[in-house]
């Protein structure tokens, strides 16, 4: 896999750009090879973990914190709890409830999050539900219920929720609608045995499709800006009081490209970052090139290698500013 590939596998899978050792065991090799070590393993799980959690609101104050919901990707990652039964835990979590407070707003949130059902075409469904959720009786979805806990099981385990968890997971690491027919077809396997979750992503990521989707630029969410910049300047993702914070700001905004720049500007003047003395950067030509390969996955063209080592060799230019350039390029808020 070349730089490019590379990069935007990994963050595809485990939200996060290559540590300086991968980009040494990986370059060169087949993208199978990768999906060996990545697919399946406890990073690829805390990342989905981490994306479903966000999908249903529950970060910041919403964030479960129970030891026992804590322990999921672990579970996930030895086999011990398939996808489907992870989702259910996140339904019953009191985080889940306090996000979703009321009958109406927590029916309406596990038909739509869950299902994908629109409730506005389902209304009797909904008006069941919610009964159930105060305690009493109704068919919802086809299934007698009494209770918040049946509600939460029939949307869990309904042939609507493998159907629309496989829609957006293939959009989640495809970046483009998935062909209808297909995924209908894969989504009745996975209804009837959901541990084949990683074998349907697999076939996807070794897909003509995925191949296409590496040629082209998708846009950074801002925890995935975070987790690159981090591990792109100080070789190691962020710690979560340094990730929450920030996030949280640039989540606050619609345009949160400033901020970002901003964020950029902060680390590179924290005095945490090994920024290379300009003169001891023998070669200027050769450092841009590689920078440009590891911060933006691609080679540089001639004119901007023109360019960058004319700055570099202007008298009040530092290496940081450089970087900066890079780190700070709309390239860089893409991958």
């Amino acid at each position: 896999m070349a730089h490019g590939s590379l990069r935007t596998t990994f963050m595809d899978l485990v939200g996060r750009p290559p540590y300086e050792s991968e980009y040494e065991r990986w370059l060169g090799l087949g993208r199978d090879k990768l999906l060996d070590a990545l697919l399946g393993s406890e990073e690829f799980w805390g990342h989905w973990w981490s994306e479903q959690l966000y999908y249903f609101l529950l970060v910041d104050n919403f964030q479960p914190i129970a030891r026992a919901t804590k322990e999921i990707p672990d579970k996930l990652a030895g086999g011990r709890m398939d996808y489907r039964t992870a989702l259910h835990r996140i339904a019953l979590t009191s985080s889940f409830d306090q996000r979703n407070p009321g009958s109406d707003t927590f029916v309406t949130v596990v038909m739509e999050q869950f299902c994908g059902l629109v409730v506005q075409k389902n209304r009797r469904d909904l008006e069941s539900g919610k009964r159930a959720y105060d305690g009493g009786k109704g068919n919802f979805l086809g299934t007698i219920v009494n209770n918040q806990a049946e509600v939460i099981e029939v949307c869990v385990n309904h042939s609507k929720a493998s159907k629309h968890f496989l829609v957006r997971e293939y959009q989640r690491l495809m970046h483009a609608p998935g062909d209808k027919k297909a995924l209908a077809n894969q989504a009745r396997r996975l209804h009837r045995d959901p541990w084949k979750y990683l074998a349907t992503a697999r076939d996807w990521l070794l897909s003509e499709e995925y191949s296409q989707r590496l040629e082209r630029l998708e846009p950074k969410s801002n925890s995935l800006f975070l987790n690159g910049l981090f591990v792109d300047l100080l070789d190691r993702l962020p710690k979560e009081e340094e990730l929450d914070p920030m996030r949280t700001a640039l989540d606050a905004l619609a345009d949160p490209r400033p901020l970002r720049s901003v964020v950029v500007r902060l680390l590179l003047d924290s005095g945490r970052v090994r920024i290379p003395e300009k003169d001891t950067i023998t070669d200027p030509t050769r450092w841009i090139g590689e920078k440009f390969q590891r911060l933006l996955g691609r080679e540089a063209t001639g004119e901007e290698l023109r360019v960058f080592v004319g700055i570099f060799h202007q008298p009040d230019c530092r290496t940081a500013t450089i970087l900066y350039a890079l780190l700070s390029h709309p390239e860089y808020q893409n991958y």
